[in-house]
């Protein structure tokens, strides 16, 4: 089993690209969250096929932590 975290980024016509920071050159898209979460679900499952295929260590972010941080300006 391996962990990931994913980013969405909502644009500016309203779909959400999905970028997974673990796996570079992950990305996708979908028009509404739950649909840019499946899309990134088959992407990662790709992506890691390739890398077993290729024979190159999986990465995962299992042991990896991530805050949020929210600054005011003055």
């Amino acid at each position: 089993m391996y962990t990931y975290k994913i980013h969405l980024h909502k644009e500016s016509e309203g779909a959400f690209t999905v970028t997974v920071p673990a796996l570079p050159g992950c990305i996708t898209q979908g028009d509404d969250i739950d649909g840019a979460i499946a899309m990134a679900k088959g992407g990662i499952e790709l992506y890691i096929e390739e890398l077993k295929d290729r024979g190159e260590p999986v990465p995962d972010d299992s042991n990896t932590l991530e805050y949020s941080i929210n600054l005011a300006t003055a």
